[in-house]
């Protein structure tokens, strides 16, 4: 898609490694300027459903078809509406404006479409077709949104299971204090076999259960979407063929806590977790969590401390509007998150530094950017500076989109020095670009580095409630 040159707006603050990086915060700031300073701007609408009769709905201006910047209305529309949908989620597209935007989408999101690729993975997650509908702004219906008290719970022995596309680690929970921790290298998405995931599960929880008297309740963060503890879609099971994961990967979680016969589980993603451990943790809502690991999992909590039925899978959501902005492999769209927020994000800039990071596996080449790091190569130092700086604009697009009040980052990424770096960088670019967002938005990276990485798996241990 050409970008139009509307969008394009260079940051004050550009990252080292990525020159070029055009961030959809400003982008979108400066279209939406534009069309008030035009005089001309018509209302644009856009509603997503949910199972439950739940809806969300985003209100905002575009400039009129018939209008010179119309091209730039559908550019910004078609972003707006993709973050939506992985912010948000839904089966159902509502489109409230001009017939012909209505048009574009529907073409946009059918098979063979540009957009294809989303409207077939909302249909898998929802076990319904994805389908567009066009309406006027006036007509949308008003948003009926959806949240749940989940987590926190702390009392008796919990097992919680973290599993990310590098790395699974698990914890011992014995009243809310981990007695006992492990990490351990897996590859699983390269894995046709689901075997390989169900041993690797079994044998993370059944070493955690050795180390309490028992077992009471199992919780588990995991990358990917899960609707009632069950896998809808998640790159962890990428490779396996589409049968085997319907019989053998959409139960895998309860089937391995089977072994625990009547002990209560719970299955969320691990961005859900992350945000649940920073409201536990600061004894507040309004989080917006976020973990950099294999690919960029985040997840929210409100202000009122509840969890919502939002996908918040913002590694599929664009942050950077430059027409040559890495693609991402799986949806192969551009500029999305999982290039600027994970071991990806940090692969592929130490790459452009000329680090060339050893190692055969994801997690093996940012351990080896990590030691650059301490070894005081500049080129490592970077690295991380440019994330951060990417994170910083990021925040505030996704304040566009979330009621924020707190930031909170984990992950292998911020292990270390590197993620001290990336958190001053972030803050510089927020405090210099963006101070009103700057002010309303606190920062938190868990002090102790091993608190920053198998953290995720004590969070998840409260999310089961243990009935009497």
């Amino acid at each position: 898609m050409t970008v139009p040159s509307l969008l394009l707006a260079e940051p004050k603050f550009v990252p080292p490694l990525h020159r070029n990086f055009r961030p959809a915060s400003l982008g979108d700031s400066r279209f939406r300027k534009a069309v008030k300073a035009s005089g001309k701007g018509v209302p644009l609408a856009v509603a997503l459903e949910r199972p439950g009769n739940v809806r969300s709905v985003y209100r905002t201006d575009i400039f009129p078809p018939s209008h010179a910047d119309w091209p730039a209305s559908l550019f910004y529309a078609e972003r707006v509406v993709k973050c939506l949908l992985w912010q948000r989620g839904g089966y159902k597209l509502t489109i409230g404006g001009p017939p012909e935007m209505a048009e574009y989408f529907r073409k946009l999101y059918c098979s063979g479409g540009g957009r294809a690729f989303d409207a077939e993975l909302m249909a898998r997650v929802y076990e319904k077709p994805f389908e567009v509908e066009a309406s006027s702004a006036d007509q949308v219906p008003a948003p009926r949104e959806l949240s749940v008290k989940k987590g926190g719970h702390l009392d008796g022995c919990r097992i919680g299971f973290d599993a990310g596309a590098s790395d699974r680690k698990v914890a011992a929970v014995v009243d809310g204090k981990a007695v006992w921790s492990e990490e351990v290298i897996w590859n699983p998405k390269e894995q046709k076999d689901p075997q390989y995931h169900f041993d690797g599960i079994l044998a993370a929880m059944k070493a955690a259960a050795t180390h309490m008297p028992r077992v009471d309740a199992i919780g588990v963060s995991s990358a990917g979407i899960y609707v009632n503890n069950r896998a809808m879609v998640a790159s962890l099971f990428r490779g396996v063929p589409p049968d085997l994961f319907d019989k053998r990967v959409k139960n895998i979680f309860l089937d391995v806590a089977g072994n625990w016969p009547g002990v209560p589980v719970e299955v969320a993603n691990d961005g859900d977790v992350t945000a649940l451990a920073g409201a536990m943790n600061l004894g507040e809502g309004a989080v917006l969590g976020i973990a950099m690991g294999s690919s960029q999992a985040a997840g929210y909590v409100t202000p009122e401390g509840t969890l919502t039925d939002w996908l918040s899978e913002l590694a599929f959501v664009p942050v950077d509007y430059h027409p040559e902005a890495p693609v991402d492999e799986w949806s192969g769209d551009a500029g999305c998150g999982v290039q600027y927020f994970s071991q990806v994000a940090a692969i592929r800039l130490a790459t452009a530094a000329g680090l060339n990071p050893a190692g055969t596996t994801p997690a093996e080449k940012l351990k080896s950017i990590q030691g650059a790091l301490a070894q005081g190569d500049q080129r490592a130092a970077q690295v991380f500076e440019s994330i951060g700086c990417f994170l910083g604009y990021s925040v505030a697009h996704y304040a566009d989109f979330y009621d924020i009040r707190h930031m909170l980052v984990l992950g292998r990424v911020v292990s270390g020095a590197g993620g001290e770096i990336l958190m001053k960088s972030a803050r510089e670019v927020l405090k210099g670009e963006f101070p009103a967002v700057a002010e309303r938005v606190k920062f938190h990276l868990p002090e102790e580095e091993a608190e920053r990485r198998v953290g995720q798996a004590v969070a998840a241990a409260s999310l089961p409630e243990i009935k009497s």
